[in-house]
């Protein structure tokens, strides 16, 4: 049976990677950004469902990677959320882009528009945490951009005491 790219858990040609089961590492990342986001702006996943005429359980399973979001929803998902849909793409790992190597000897640079240099898994990265959601949320919930500035700059002064 040829590859077909959306059927998950087949192996990609070109022998980069073999999956047998379970979701793909891209369909992984776009549903890590797709959650990270989502969470920044305090929209719940029913919420999400309901903007895109879904059930919750569709956006868990988006976010997951269980499920491969079709362009025209990512598109739909990129006005929603106010972002690009390179966003979705974006920090995308060199283990996983290493997958899609052309002809000749594989890569792991970065392709243009999916991060600019190789990076860890999204797990490890601050931003994906809970605590820096809650604490831009609360930035951002502070209507008076002085004092904003200010607790920025109170911020950059105690990282640089560190």
């Amino acid at each position: 049976m040829p590859f077909d790219q959306d059927q998950p858990g087949q192996a990609q040609s070109g022998g980069a990677r073999k999956q047998d089961s379970g979701p793909h590492p891209v369909d992984m990342h776009v549903g890590l950004r797709l959650r990270q986001r989502r969470t920044l702006l305090g929209m719940s996943q029913e919420r999400l469902g309901d903007a895109l005429g879904l059930t919750f359980q569709q956006v868990q399973k988006y976010e997951r990677g269980a499920n491969r979001i079709g362009a025209s929803r990512l598109f739909h998902l990129s006005r929603l959320l106010d972002v690009s849909v390179n966003y979705f793409f974006d920090d995308m790992p060199a283990d996983v882009l290493a997958i899609y190597e052309g002809p000749g000897e594989a890569t792991t640079e970065p392709v243009a528009g999916f991060g600019e240099e190789p990076q860890a898994r999204l797990d490890n990265d601050p931003m994906a945490r809970k605590e820096t959601l809650d604490l831009v949320r609360a930035y951002y919930s502070i209507g008076d951009t002085g004092v904003r500035r200010r607790i920025l700059d109170l911020a950059r002064t105690l990282a640089k005491a560190d």
